[in-house]
């Protein structure tokens, strides 16, 4: 249904641009009624993923205890730094702390705001750069837009609870920033954006190397180092805090992510980076387009039109920049591309304002481009934003994947409820499927990520095993620390959630101090191993059997077992 919306959307948009592309321009009541069309389109393109990812819960728990007086941690009184997305974090808490607001609701609506915002800007920054000589192009501005609400990427992380549309959203405002020349702004909004991930440093960094360029043009260093204080300002402070209050200039979720053999991260971040260049070539042929449109008119261009071209060399080279740096790294294993959701839309918007600056050049009026009619070339370029949505609908990776994920994060949201009403708070647990389990077992239970992400020792001094692992991402393990040291209740390793049948075996790093306990999941064909440490199991295992919805079930072998 919101496939069929989203569709019928883009063909109003066509028939309107097509039809009324010059009051579209001159007629702004027009202008903004197509806006909220294109508003639309963007929201029902979220609501076609709808999901709300299970890594966002690892935010969502330091949220939780940050609004609830414990500080940004993930086990109260345990300094480690297992997000990446400080502004986020904070974002998502301050509606909890001051009115009470449910958390995981509070981010997938900021998410699917931001997502808005930067279709928004997206229409602002595209228009700005194509009349930077005065003549307003705004109707191209609505092309723009519709780009960025039909990139898949960002459509599918919109509801995600995770930092994605915010991260966009502060990285174009900052070149819209830099368009009106505002470099303070930029550079406080560029420092945002490495507040939000620690990717905004390769986009600070290209803008910063670009100012420098320009300075040495001009000959004079006026925007530079209004941005650099804007950046700084911001990123300085935070960074003395951090390095205070966690101990690690690295942060510990990166860390984590960090260590694997290079020639594998290669490996892995190509695959990556060509299964989302198949997925989007549509952005890449406009990218390829616009490079083609800066070259063809390098000589023509005005001295009044110079500084939008540089911003769209800029953001072109922004958005090839980050995508190798995403390659170089590994990439990631999440649905939908997350980590090159900012690309599209950089490419969009730049090859639109491009476009609109190349067809003004009197020397362009010759060209057989200027034959045609741009009313018709926009309503062809939004006609052909049909084929994201079918790739967003279609591509095994995208709703398909999204929409499968989404069940197993509820099961383990609901076998984290089970731990949080039958386990005493200060129960240690160990879960590898650190998110929604362990948010919803509340921040009364100490939860163990055998992964590191949320874990120094493991994220600092663990075992890298990429056969054994084999996510991005997710490499390092320390088993001996988790039972000897640590020594948790019950284990849940497993990601899968509940299981198609009765497992009884217990994994070797468990098998020295741990018994396997199996439930189903009552009145359903799911399946649960706990293993259940030695010295507490009959008490651990009657109060787990006190929850109706998961019955004990006895292995064969294992006269131990009692069932309900």
């Amino acid at each position: 249904m919101n496939f069929v919306l989203a569709v019928s959307g883009l063909i109003v948009l066509c028939l309107l641009v097509g039809v009324f592309w010059a009051k579209i321009t001159t007629n702004g009541y027009l202008r903004a009624g197509v806006l909220i069309v294109v508003l639309g389109l963007s929201l029902v393109h979220q609501l076609m993923f709808g999901t709300v990812a299970e890594d966002a819960y690892i935010s969502f728990r330091y949220s939780e205890n940050l609004a609830a007086g414990n500080g940004l941690v993930f086990n109260p009184g345990e300094h480690v730094e297992g997000y990446s997305n400080f502004l986020w974090v904070i974002l998502v808490a301050l509606p909890k702390a001051w009115f009470g607001a449910d958390i995981v609701t509070t981010a997938a609506v900021l998410g699917i705001l931001c997502t808005l915002g930067s279709v928004l800007v997206s229409y602002y920054l595209a228009n700005k750069l194509a009349s930077r000589t005065g003549r307003e192009s705004p109707a191209l501005g609505i092309v723009a837009a519709v780009f960025t609400a039909t990139a898949s990427g960002l459509a599918a992380y919109g509801p995600s609870g995770l930092e994605t549309p915010l991260f966009l959203l502060l990285v174009l405002s900052a070149f819209l920033a830099l368009a009106h020349r505002h470099c303070v702004v930029a550079g406080l909004l560029s420092g945002l954006a490495v507040m939000t991930r620690p990717d905004g440093l390769v986009v600070a960094g290209l803008v910063g190397v670009w100012l420098i360029a320009g300075a040495v043009r001009a000959r004079t260093w006026r925007a530079l180092v209004g941005y650099a204080v804007g950046v700084l300002v911001l990123v300085v402070p935070w960074t003395v805090w951090r390095v205070s209050y966690y101990g690690h200039l690295l942060p510990n979720a990166v860390a984590a992510k960090s260590g694997a053999p290079l020639r594998w991260q290669l490996h892995m971040g190509w695959h990556y980076l060509v299964d989302f260049g198949i997925a989007h070539q549509g952005y890449l042929w406009l990218g390829l387009a616009a490079v083609v449109l800066l070259i063809a008119h390098r000589r023509t261009t005005s001295r009044a039109d110079a500084p939008a071209v540089g911003i769209g060399w800029l953001m072109l080279a922004v958005a090839a920049c980050y995508a190798v740096f995403v390659g170089v790294t590994g990439g990631d294993w999440m649905p939908a591309w997350r980590m090159l959701a900012p690309v599209p839309p950089l490419i969009a918007i730049a090859a639109v304002a491009i476009f609109g600056l190349s067809r003004r050049s009197p020397e362009a009026a010759a060209e057989p481009l200027a034959l045609v009619k741009t009313r018709y070339l926009a309503a062809g370029a939004i006609a052909l934003c049909t084929v994201p949505l079918v790739v967003s609908q279609y591509s095994p990776k995208m709703v398909p994947a999204m929409r499968s994920w989404a069940p197993k994060i509820a099961e383990n949201a609901e076998i984290g409820d089970w731990v949080k009403h039958t386990l005493p708070p200060g129960t240690t647990i160990a879960t590898f499927a650190n998110g929604a389990l362990s948010y919803e077992a509340g921040i009364g239970i100490t939860v163990i990520d055998v992964l590191g992400l949320t874990d120094e020792h493991i994220a600092r001094n663990g075992i890298r095993d990429v056969k054994t692992v084999g996510l991005v991402g997710h490499i390092a393990s320390d088993y001996q620390y988790v039972t000897k040291v640590r020594k948790p209740a019950i284990a849940l390793d497993t990601g899968a959630a509940y299981l198609a049948r009765q497992d009884c075996s217990t994994p070797d790093a468990y098998a020295d101090d741990y018994d396997t306990a199996t439930f189903r999941r009552t009145g359903t064909d799911g399946w649960v191993s706990v293993y259940v440490r030695r010295d507490l199991k009959k008490d651990i295992i009657a109060r787990l059997s006190t929850d109706p919805r998961y019955t004990l079930t006895a292995c064969a072998t294992d006269s131990t077992h009692e069932t309900n």
